[in-house]
């Protein structure tokens, strides 16, 4: 069940600028009062930033048993090379993400709730090049006004988004693959491991994998919502008042990436696509 929650304007050093601190709530429109949770308070950016590429291990050669191995001491470095070359040349599919997402370095130092009055399960998880959750994915149609995002349709809707396009505009929930992540607090704060507004994630459910950006936040305490455009994606029932999924989402989002323009769905997959494999072939 989505929990509805407000974005501010004054809040969009959130996603981009780490030293400032978490603005103030604003008081939500009095006809959403009675639906807004007291701590459901969007905060996001107009822009992204970032960019880091980590160095890739390297092989090593084994302890020489014979004088021909110890003639070609770098024997075992181009095999270490040509086994991440194929790596990389692989297809970036569904199970070979989940089995690098299998195991969890916790990076949260709480966990969240998928619901509210759900228990709090679900840790974010990291590596040097990611971090990632498991968890469901509830409808959001905030942003632009479309046929299916709208008072109308969605009975929370904000005509917000916590990220601007390039154009300085809301997202477009119906068209933008983007995904939410959780207000920054002291349980995590997303910011700290270089995710902003913009940043690029893969998004994993089934054996899809589709590409998103980061384009909104919500509750601090809720993880696990995505916008209209990738429930479609992924198959999922994509109505914001029945639609969604109660499990078997998982979120990778790439620590770092940068993309100019949210709402540039091509460079989101060009660049999805490139960093997937980068975090595959990491060990």
């Amino acid at each position: 069940m989505r929990v509805p929650s407000l974005t501010l304007a004054a809040a969009g050093a959130a996603l981009i600028a780490p030293a400032l601190p978490a603005p103030a709530t604003a008081v939500p429109p009095a006809e959403r009062v009675a639906a807004r949770d007291a701590n459901a308070v969007r905060e996001g950016s107009a822009a992204p930033d970032g960019g880091m590429a980590g160095a890739a291990r390297g092989g090593h050669a084994a302890p020489s048993r014979g004088a021909g191995r110890a003639e070609d001491p770098g024997r075992a470095g181009t095999a270490g090379r040509a086994e991440r070359t194929r790596h990389a040349e692989a297809p970036v599919t569904a199970a070979r993400l989940l089995a690098r997402a299998d195991r969890c370095t916790r990076v949260s130092r709480g966990r969240y709730r998928t619901d509210a009055g759900r228990p709090a399960t679900i840790p974010v998880c990291g590596t040097r090049d990611a971090v990632f959750w498991k968890a469901d994915l509830d409808i959001d149609c905030d942003g632009r006004p479309t046929a299916r995002c709208n008072r109308r349709t969605d009975p929370v809707f904000a005509a917000a988004t916590a990220v601007l396009g390039s154009d300085g505009r809301r997202l477009n929930a119906e068209t933008l693959p983007y995904i939410v992540l959780p207000a920054p607090s002291r349980r995590w704060d997303h910011r700290a491991f270089g995710v902003r507004g913009g940043s690029v994630a893969a998004v994993v459910y089934g054996d899809r994998v589709r590409y998103a950006v980061v384009g909104d936040t919500g509750p601090r305490d809720l993880i696990g919502e995505a916008s209209y455009a990738t429930a479609r994606a992924l198959g999922i029932p994509p109505d914001p008042r029945s639609g969604g999924v109660s499990s078997g989402v998982t979120y990778i989002v790439f620590r770092d990436s940068r993309i100019s323009a949210a709402e540039d769905r091509a460079a989101a997959v060009a660049e999805g696509e490139r960093l997937a494999r980068r975090f595959l072939a990491r060990r």
